[in-house]
């Protein structure tokens, strides 16, 4: 079925859920240790919660023992989150539905979901990272792949693990559609998980990705050895560099100084229980890409974000030495000590990007 086709399809079934008795369910598309995470908030709330799973034995799991034994063994999660196999049901019950699956199976999964999406669902994109193939964010593939015209981008510090262990934290629900906002602050918020709402979409998502890309620095400076003053000088600098590609794509550059910038990149870069500070790190010990990948059981999305922005910035003209530089660790085999020598030998600038003109000899 085209595109088009869909779209006439799902419009024809657009109906009043209330007149068809239809139960009020929120929607996780994704069995990891975020949709997970999200599921079990959303039930804690008191939320009708489905959640979809590919592995049977993990959704099993899940419905009956309340318990992901892949992501978090041994971890009790809120009672009553129901599971599925079929994309279509969650269609079917779910009015408002969270996409978590890796960035680069996002475009296939929403191929299949967008045979039953209707215009008046709600999709939210929780997935930070941009499409390999074509550096779009997880927004536009909606726009591509479904009739949806609700849709949004959730992002912002939030880990896990912490959530699960009901630690206060917020989040960022970035959308042009004010309904979008509603029904997810609606959804998620509760005792120990706050949401802010953002109209710039494009600066929340951008933000999202790439400070993966600068967490798998942070690693390296922890693996190297190096102290806070080390740390601290990338934190700064990558978030010039996020804001400056940001905007020169379009996004506000306020929303870098919000929770889905520095919040994120706070976060991501010092804690070890980020998937792409432990990259970072490993690579620092002398691990190869190759290792640390399959030793991992998550997906690290600033590995396949680096080559993207590598091309970005190249293709718009920006100037972005430590994403430059990062790439070179991981695809290039660039000794880590000659990475960190080039970016300390840049050029002397100001922090608003206008050289300094040094005396010569």
């Amino acid at each position: 079925m085209t595109f088009t086709a869909r779209w006439l399809h799902a419009a024809f079934k657009t109906v009043n859920n209330e007149d068809m008795g239809i139960e009020h369910v929120i929607g996780v598309v994704g069995g990891g240790s975020w949709g997970t995470a999200l599921a079990h908030l959303i039930r804690n709330n008191g939320h009708n919660t489905l959640m979809w799973l590919r592995d049977k034995k993990v959704a099993k799991a899940i419905a009956t023992r309340h318990e992901n034994p892949r992501y978090f063994p041994g971890i009790s999660l809120s009672a009553g989150i129901e599971t599925t196999l079929a994309l279509e049901e969650v269609a079917d019950r779910c009015e408002v539905i969270l996409l978590v699956v890796p960035v680069k199976a996002m475009r296939d999964t929403l191929k299949q979901l967008g045979e039953f999406i209707r215009p008046d669902h709600i999709l939210l994109s929780c997935s930070k990272g941009l499409e390999p193939a074509t550096g779009k964010t997880m927004t536009q593939v909606i726009q591509e792949e479904t009739c949806c015209l609700q849709y949004g981008a959730l992002s912002g510090p939030n880990l896990a693990a912490e959530i699960l262990q009901n630690h206060p934290c917020a989040t960022v629900v970035a959308s042009r559609f004010d309904s979008v906002v509603t029904r997810s602050t609606q959804a998620l918020m509760g005792k120990t998980f706050r949401v802010y709402g953002n109209n710039d979409v494009l600066g929340v998502e951008i933000a999202g990705a790439l400070k993966n890309i600068m967490a798998i620095g942070a690693g390296v400076v922890a693996g190297l050895g190096f102290g806070d003053n080390t740390l601290s000088l990338l934190l700064t600098r990558g978030l010039a560099e996020m804001r400056r590609l940001g905007v020169k794509l379009g996004a506000e550059s306020a929303t870098f100084a919000g929770l889905a910038g520095v919040g994120d990149l706070m976060v991501t870069c010092t804690s070890p229980l980020s998937r792409n500070h432990q990259v970072g790190k490993r690579l620092a010990e002398g691990q190869t890409l190759e290792d640390i990948r399959q030793e991992m059981n998550q997906v690290a999305e600033g590995v396949n974000t680096a080559g993207v922005v590598l091309e970005l910035s190249q293709k718009l003209d920006v100037f972005m030495p430590i994403s430059t530089g990062i790439h070179q660790l991981l695809f290039d085999n660039r000794p880590i000590r000659d990475v960190v020598a080039d970016l300390m030998a840049n050029a002397a600038v100001y922090e608003i990007d206008r050289p300094i003109l040094l005396p010569t000899d």
